[in-house]
């Protein structure tokens, strides 16, 4: 089968051409409309959500990619390992450096951690944007944040701020603390992994952010 007749590398695709994010976008989305936390979805509720995201699969596709990540003979897709399967795939090493990033971030073990400990942790000093004067380290940090959910409890799901950030619109900065989990920091990390053509390039990157 080509590469592109594959429903899932064809969603893939059109989730890479719009950034680093476009991975994350979606699968936030899916977890939203998860609403009865059941982790799972059918042909029509997958190809309903993906055309509110202007993506397309026909149903044929998607009662195939159902079938493909249905687990326990329901008829419906497993939600995590769909998205799992979703992300570019990663090499050992990037996987582990993502992995250590979030462990250096996650200080209770609890799996979430607080806007403070960004702050504390990350350096933008190498960022284009803080070099040429237009936006401070804390902008870079607010605009990264900025991709994820808002919370009402201040905290933040582990994840990394790279040096090369997808473009942001110029919005004013909010007081919002965003909460991300695990999860969503593979998502993004998996599409600024895709961008990078070098283990050695995504490692450097993220080792200078995080200071790792």
């Amino acid at each position: 089968m080509d590469a592109l007749d594959d429903p899932v590398e064809k969603l893939r695709v059109q989730c890479l051409s719009r950034g680093a994010s476009g991975i994350q976008d979606l699968a936030r989305f899916f977890r939203r409309l998860d609403q009865d936390r059941s982790r799972s979805l059918d042909a029509r509720e997958l190809q309903q959500g993906l055309a509110k995201l202007g993506l397309a699969l026909d149903m044929a596709e998607a009662e195939g990619v159902c079938k493909r990540w249905d687990r326990d003979g329901s008829g419906t897709l497993d939600l995590d390992e769909f998205l799992r399967a979703l992300r570019p795939p990663m090499s050992q090493a990037r996987e582990a450096v993502i992995a250590a990033a979030f462990a250096k971030l996650d200080r209770s073990g609890d799996g979430v951690v607080t806007v403070d400990d960004l702050q504390g942790l990350y350096s933008g000093r190498a960022h284009p944007k803080v070099r040429s004067g237009e936006w401070t380290e804390e902008q870079v940090l607010r605009r990264f944040l900025d991709n994820f959910d808002s919370s009402e409890d201040g905290q933040v799901g582990a994840h990394g701020v790279p040096h090369i950030l997808p473009p942001w619109p110029q919005t004013p900065l909010e007081p919002a603390c965003p909460q991300v989990t695990l999860a969503e920091f593979q998502d993004y990390y998996s599409g600024v992994s895709a961008s990078m053509d070098t283990d050695e390039e995504f490692v450097a990157m993220m080792t200078s952010a995080w200071r790792l």
